[in-house]
């Protein structure tokens, strides 16, 4: 038999009804004779509530006590679907993030796991108990309760998995796995059976909302596999090792006849573009640039320089993060003088949009084909950058769902049936 850990997701938490449904797949788990830990995220909009109640009491809330107060939401539910699973005749109990312990660093709001003691869910486990672990929170140095950003409970849940030393980790969610693209602009898209680990991380970080980025890198550093689920589904569905999900594993578990030039294609619309003009064009002005970005830990993706001009200065173009732009444009203006720009110009009206497969370590003319595909189709490419595994390329957001189809596509990416 395995031991599994299994992590459900806002929306499958969403009420009495929804937490009932839950007990039943964890029962059915259970009843298999699987060893089984759930890890599970507050109700669906109960973070964004609690994160409203600290923002109308402060805006410079102490983010201690913000830890405090957003962790509760993930108790509460770690609560109620223990008994939702004892009233189904399963022995449960919740394990906070405390009681473990979950070590974390201190870093409040954004903390990072450190070590997980596993004796308690274990010993459990050896009982033949469910233990339900609240995902998102842990323990820092002086006792102090912490989160781990938004999203956290996947990561959460990717570490008990590796502290368990679990044979895999089970995330249900509101999708069914992991799609070529997404299937609301390209019905053609296709589920993977597997993805690997560097392609899933390329996939998260560029806009697919699967799985947390972080989750990703640490079930790969932990080599915990990952399978991705829907809990919408009737509560006579089979067991999960028998559900067509999408596991995630790594590049050795792919086979080589399954492995494809391109695994899928990404957007993202929560971009926005800087441009400084007039840039001195000598060395240490690129670095005067994102050096102060760096220092209000602003994450810069894409950059383009332009070519000098006569008059000795150059463009400089670049990405950040949508929710970042009014921070990055006010760092940029206090450090004008210094940087010794001319003007800046900022548009929020950009996308990314990003081709990801391993196969294209082996394959020249990938980047070509998108060019080309997107140049056929007037689509106008402002930006790019480049990995060893993907491609992204920056353009107007009205273009953003004609260059996912065009490009899912051009790599051979269609279903052949838009049900398969």
């Amino acid at each position: 038999m395995a031991r599994i850990v299994m992590k459900f997701g806002g929306t499958s938490m969403a009420g009495i009804e929804r937490i009932r449904s839950v007990a039943n797949r964890v029962k059915r788990e259970w009843a298999a004779g699987n060893d089984v830990a759930v890890v599970v995220s507050a109700m669906s909009g109960e973070t964004d509530r609690l994160v409203g109640f600290c923002r109308e009491a402060s805006p410079l809330y102490d983010a201690r006590e913000y830890d405090v107060v957003v962790s509760a939401g993930e108790q509460v539910t770690s609560g109620l679907l223990a008994i939702a699973l004892q009233a189904v005749g399963v022995p449960a109990r919740s394990w906070l993030g405390w009681q473990l312990p979950i070590r974390t660093s201190d870093g409040h709001a954004s903390a990072r796991i450190g070590d997980i003691e596993t004796a308690g869910v274990l010993g459990a486990m050896a009982n033949r108990e469910v233990a339900v672990i609240p995902g998102f929170q842990g323990l820092a140095a002086g006792e102090r309760v912490t989160t781990l950003g938004r999203g956290g409970s996947d990561t959460s849940a990717v570490a008990m998995a590796a502290a368990l030393k679990a044979d895999r980790c089970d995330i249900y969610t509101d999708v069914d796995g992991v799609y070529t693209t997404d299937p609301r602009i390209v019905p053609r898209a296709r589920k993977l059976k597997r993805v690997t680990y560097e392609e899933m991380l390329e996939l998260a970080s560029v806009g697919a909302k699967v799985l947390q980025t972080r989750s990703v890198g640490l079930a790969m550093k932990e080599n915990v596999r990952v399978q991705v689920l829907s809990s919408f589904v009737d509560d006579n569905a089979p067991a999960a090792d028998t559900l067509p999900g999408t596991m995630i594993v790594g590049e050795e578990e792919v086979e080589a006849m399954e492995r494809q030039l391109i695994t899928g294609i990404a957007h993202d619309k929560n971009e926005a573009k800087i441009t400084l003009t007039s840039v001195p064009d000598k060395p240490g002005s690129v670095g005067g640039v994102f050096a102060p970005l760096a220092e209000a830990n602003i994450n810069v993706d894409m950059i383009v320089q332009n070519i000098a001009h006569s008059t000795g200065s150059t463009d400089v173009t670049f990405t950040v993060p949508s929710a970042d732009l009014a921070k990055s444009l006010d760092v940029l203006g206090r450090a004008k003088a210094e940087i010794g720009y001319e003007s800046l110009v900022h548009d929020t009206r950009v996308a990314k949009i990003s081709v990801v497969g391993v196969g294209m370590r082996s394959h020249a003319g990938v980047a070509s084909k998108m060019f080309t595909t997107l140049g056929e189709r007037g689509i106008n490419i402002q930006a790019i950058t480049t990995s060893e595994i993907k491609v992204s390329v920056l353009i107007h957001e009205d273009e953003t769902e004609l260059a996912v189809r065009v490009l899912h596509t051009a790599y051979g990416l269609d279903a052949e049936d838009p049900a398969a």
